[in-house]
């Protein structure tokens, strides 16, 4: 039992000396280490980073907006037959270039044409008989002044006559009516453009209604974008348009807003805006993807930088500018893009350094090497 205590007892000092060469490690760490920190940002200090600058400038910009548009028809008719009848010929094909009155198919008129002709004979008859009629009763009514015919006998040859009148009326009238049906079994384009889709061939027989023909206009054409909700009091009627295509990536091509749709979609929060746009040499084709430039206002001058000198971090914008030979870190705010360059609209001067190329290497007053 003796040895044991003496045992226990020495355990317990060897402890306790290994809880104090811990807790002298510990504070060794905690006074070294803010040294090693301070000696660490002491020698990045020292040493200068090379960096490339650009003169902040000022230049003339016209403020826009970006959006990827589609184009379409300026007009898209679909052409229908008014009558009933076979079709005897069809004069046009998809893509043939039409303008307005061009006869594009023909509905054989064979009934058509002899309904016109009964008509005008029933026409002709009662014009003689309404001549007849108007001859008995101007000698019917010299009688009935002399007191030669009864009142009856004149009311009677009145009433002849109004209903003979009426008669030659209603006998224009369906003469008129068999004319019209004539005419539309001639189908015409009713716009300058171009057949998109032929739907019928020479020998179908056309039912009042059937569709025949897609026409589309394809001058001028339109241009259909959404903005984004922000940007909807930027925009007016009016508004100067620029936009490239895939197919002509060298060519601009222009218009100008024309409608403003009265909402936004529920979905998108974008407001659907229309362009017309020229299509004279016929180069665009409707269904053509589009990037649209739409500008907002007159030339202004602007305070521009690189993009490539703009840092982004969670909650701020950021650049580097070149005092001396130290970096002076600026937070900035940012407008829109031009190119390669963007807007600053707070943060920086005109003629400012500031860092295009070694600003991820820099913080707050670290010494620089501009190269030249």
């Amino acid at each position: 039992m003796f040895m044991e205590y003496y045992v226990g007892k020495d355990y317990m000092k060897g402890q306790r000396s290994g809880q104090v060469i811990l807790l002298l490690f510990l504070l060794s760490l905690i006074f070294i280490c803010p040294a090693c920190k301070n000696k660490k940002v002491e020698a990045t200090r020292g040493k200068a980073i090379n960096v490339r600058v650009q003169a902040v400038e000022k230049r003339s910009f016209r403020p826009f907006l970006e959006s990827i548009g589609t184009l379409m028809p300026g007009e898209e008719v679909v052409v229908s037959s008014e009558i009933e009848g076979v079709l005897r010929s069809v004069r046009v094909d998809e893509g043939t270039v039409v303008s307005k009155g061009m006869l594009l198919a023909t509905i054989d008129d064979t009934n058509y044409s002899l309904e016109v002709k009964r008509t005008e004979i029933a026409l002709k008859q009662a014009e003689a008989t309404l001549e007849n009629t108007r001859l008995e009763y101007e000698r019917k009514n010299a009688l009935y002044r002399e007191e030669l015919v009864t009142k009856q006998q004149f009311d009677d040859v009145s009433t002849r006559l109004s209903l003979a009148m009426a008669e030659v009326e209603r006998a224009k009238t369906i003469r008129a009516l068999s004319k019209e049906r004539l005419s539309k079994t001639g189908i015409h384009s009713p716009i300058h453009g171009i057949i998109k889709e032929k739907r019928v061939s020479a020998g179908d027989y056309m039912k009042n209604g059937t569709n025949l023909f897609v026409v589309i206009q394809n001058n001028p054409l339109k241009l259909n974008f959404t903005v984004t909700e922000k940007d909807v009091g930027k925009l007016r009627i009016g508004q100067d348009v620029t936009f490239r295509v895939n197919a002509f990536p060298d060519k601009e091509f222009k218009g100008s807003v024309s409608i403003l749709y009265p909402s936004l979609e529920e979905r998108t929060r974008t407001l659907k805006v229309e362009a017309r746009v020229s299509n004279h040499d016929g180069l665009l084709k409707p269904g053509i993807f589009a990037n649209v430039t739409i500008y907002t206002g007159g030339p202004r001058d602007t305070t521009v930088v690189p993009i490539t000198s703009i840092l982004y971090d969670d909650s701020k914008t950021r650049v580097f500018v070149v005092e001396g030979d130290h970096a002076r870190e600026r937070e900035v705010k940012i407008g829109s893009k031009y190119g390669e360059l963007m807007e600053i609209v707070e943060g920086l001067q005109e003629k400012e350094m500031v860092v295009v190329v070694g600003q991820n290497n820099l913080s707050e007053g670290v010494k620089v090497n501009v190269a030249r």
